[in-house]
């Protein structure tokens, strides 16, 4: 099978990490990914924060859970209250990409961006998973920690990279495949 397709077919969301921070020389190939995605008139909006400072990963994960206690649909407040939960997964490095707010297709750009680095980590034999929850810090601007944006950025998305600590690759769930239909 072609390398790319099955570095695709066999990513998934790792939600545990050994300690070791990831090495700088990969670090440099998956942020180069996100440089590489496509992007509407080639604006490439995305900015990427590169976070390895635990304790700011820690009050991420804090100041999210605050706020997703607030929210009324109850497995989030439930997963929020519950003091085992770590929406970080203790991940030893946190990128945020943040789109710039003028951009004409920010956010499909920066999903491009965040794909394209999440298939380059697989690839290095390293874990990530979308962080959906930790975007929740960066919205109350009195509790957002300081992540030195350029201005005219915005938060956007978040996802951990670290090395896998599993004893084995987590398989596929089934897919759907009835999801297509050809006009020709």
């Amino acid at each position: 099978m072609n390398k790319v397709l099955e570095t695709i077919k066999n990513r998934r969301s790792i939600r545990k990490y050994k300690t070791e921070q990831i090495k700088q020389e990969e670090l440099d190939l998956i942020l180069e990914a996100g440089i590489y995605a496509p992007s509407g008139h080639n604006e490439q909006p995305w900015h990427f924060t590169v976070i390895q400072n635990k304790d700011l990963i820690s009050q991420i994960n804090t100041i999210s859970k605050k706020i997703m206690a607030n929210i009324e649909i109850d497995w989030i407040k439930k997963l929020a209250l519950n003091p085992e939960t770590n929406i970080t997964y203790s991940a030893p490095t946190i990128i945020i990409v943040s789109g710039r707010k003028d951009g004409i297709s920010a956010k499909t750009d920066c999903c491009a961006a965040v794909e394209n680095m999440l298939i380059a980590a697989e690839s290095l034999n390293i874990g990530s998973v979308w962080l959906g929850f930790a975007i929740f810090a960066f919205s109350n601007k009195d509790l957002a920690p300081n992540i030195d944006l350029p201005e005219g950025y915005e938060p956007l998305y978040a996802f951990a990279l670290g090395y896998k600590d599993l004893e084995q690759q987590p398989q596929a769930p089934k897919r759907n495949y009835n999801c297509i239909n050809y006009i020709r």
